[in-house]
């Protein structure tokens, strides 16, 4: 029913990843990087990309200079700011000239709501804040900008003050602000609060005869920055604000990932173009990659786990109703469904594989396949997160690939330098490729990373793609503690070719043996499912 009634309702999509998710910690965008990301969410089809503080460092000077050569098919870039400052004029505001002087033609500013920021935080009158809200959108309209108004901490200033809150986003809307956002700056409020706000907020506006468009802006300090934005649109928002991958200060924003599909798929409001909403995966691996961030593997809809399975009954379940285990098809955002490999396999989680492989199991295959899992999982390989190396075992245990190289040796030197006060790792390899044997020798911050580089320096002269092929994780987990310094080592490498992830799995006494079993087996999955076929 609510699919048919909101059909043609349009809900604005602002993206905030560039400013709320560039102040994440460890994130830290180059000029480069932002305009890259730019690039990525107009492509997929946001309204509004916010770019940063213009004027507030020479970063965001330089962003705002660039990115008016970049040719947008859709989104708007949006420049961010706060009121004036209390007791000036604000043409005498420096914050408010650098968004006039920034080129662009949006402006997103923030001012004060919740009256204990007002008199604590700004030590200024109530009534001087008003003043600043409608003076400083008034000044951005005057110079031809349209103008979104945060309403920041709204929720906390409403329950506080419940008057003040809406004399303060009346008088915003009487300035001539485009959108009114109530942003749940703390992260504190509930969905229950937040629908019941909202709803009232509408009311208030409506009982005036005054047409506004509401907006929210919710973090994620009480895990249900999600949720709020959802409810907030039930309840009469048409503007959501958030990031891609929920990054953000603290615990984040409200992540777009999440939000955008839930607004599409479950309430049938229109967002980005729904076409577009198969790349939303590609888009969360391409953010997390250029802000140097591991993906969360549990991550709703574009997680690596999202739609992986791993009990025979599930399995066998989604063989024949995949509705009955997951909640949409895993196409719709770009990723896809995965079955678990472990020594609770069953019948069907190996005749899922078939599709990697575009082969037919028999029931030999399947049996000899089972066998060998639980020998290796006994010996302490676990290939629930390393589709990737039962892939590669399926085809060498099947007699379906050859690998193309051969390992003659290797060797790892670790060496610490005196006189430059650091340690350098040098790997040394011989392979044997085709009839050609190859002898490279690679540096690296580390004995796998020196190996890596010396396997694709081998490798790159007759497989060039494996350029793109990049090392994004590695983990390492000891199986035997009570063996002490003799204890396996179970090594996963998390690689990634053109959005697509895998993990692969070694397992060795020696740490460096497990890596190079890891590594080899990534480099043989690529090659594997891209650039070779198979033969039975």
């Amino acid at each position: 029913m609510k699919l048919k009634k909101n059909k043609n309702k349009k809900i604005e999509i602002f993206d905030t990843t560039l400013r709320d998710g560039a102040q994440t910690p460890g994130v830290s965008f180059s000029v480069t990087d932002k305009l890259r990301i730019v690039e990525i969410l107009d492509d997929f089809g946001v309204d509004y990309i916010e770019g940063g503080w213009p004027g507030s460092n020479p970063k965001d000077v330089e962003f705002f200079e660039k990115v008016k050569d970049l040719k947008l098919k859709h989104a708007q870039i949006v420049a961010f700011g706060s009121t004036r400052r209390k007791n000036i004029k604000p043409q005498q505001d420096q914050n408010l000239l650098a968004i006039v002087n920034s080129g662009v033609k949006v402006a997103c500013i923030f001012g004060k709501t919740w009256t204990l920021h007002v008199e604590k935080a700004l030590e200024t009158t109530l009534e001087e804040n008003l003043n600043m809200i409608y003076d400083s959108i008034k000044f951005l309209k005057e110079n031809g900008l349209t103008v979104f108004y945060d309403a920041e901490h709204f929720f906390d200033g409403y329950k506080a003050d419940k008057i003040y809150a809406l004399k303060c986003i009346q008088t915003a809307y009487e300035a001539g602000a485009e959108c009114i956002v109530m942003a749940d700056t703390n992260g504190g409020t509930l969905p229950s609060e937040v629908g019941r706000i909202v709803k009232e907020v509408k009311e208030f506006f409506e009982s005036k005869s005054i047409n506004v468009k509401l907006g929210i802006h919710a973090h994620n300090d009480s895990d249900c920055a999600v949720a709020n934005t959802i409810v907030a649109v039930e309840n009469g928002c048409v503007h959501v604000q958030g990031t891609i991958n929920g990054l953000g200060e603290r615990c984040g924003n409200a992540n777009l990932c999440s939000v955008i599909p839930n607004l599409t798929f479950k309430l049938g409001y229109q967002t980005v173009p729904k076409e577009n909403i198969k790349k939303l995966t590609e888009v969360s691996l391409d953010i997390y990659e250029i802000s140097n961030l591991v993906p969360n593997e549990r991550q709703p809809y574009v997680g690596q786990s999202a739609f992986t399975h791993k009990g025979g009954v599930h399995a066998s379940a989604v063989a024949k109703v995949t509705r009955s285990y997951e909640h949409i098809d895993p196409k719709l955002v770009g990723n896809e469904r995965k079955i678990l490999i472990s020594e609770l396999a069953g019948k069907s989680n190996l005749l899922f594989k078939k599709h990697k492989l575009k082969i037919n199991f028999s029931d030999e295959d399947i049996n000899k396949l089972i066998k060998i899992v639980k020998q290796k999982e006994y010996e302490g390989y676990s290939f629930e997160n390393a589709e990737g190396s039962f892939i590669v075992l399926t085809a060498k245990t099947l007699g379906l690939y050859k690998p193309i190289f051969k390992i003659n040796g290797f060797r790892v030197i670790v060496e610490y330098k005196l006189e430059k006060n650091n340690i350098v790792t040098e790997a040394t390899l011989k392979l044997v490729i085709g009839e050609k044997e190859e002898h490279v020798v690679a540096e690296g911050d580390g004995p796998v990373n020196a190996l890596d580089n010396a396997l694709r320096k081998a490798l790159l002269k007759y497989y060039p793609q494996l350029k793109d092929v990049k090392l994004m994780d590695f983990k390492v987990r000891v199986i035997n503690p009570q063996s002490g310094t003799a204890a396996k080592v179970r090594v996963n490498i998390e690689s990634m070719y053109k959005g697509e992830v895998w993990n692969t799995v070694g397992v060795s006494e020696n740490i460096i043996e497990a890596s190079w079993k890891a590594l080899t087996d990534a480099i043989d999955y690529v090659l594997l499912t891209k650039f070779r076929k198979l033969r039975r």
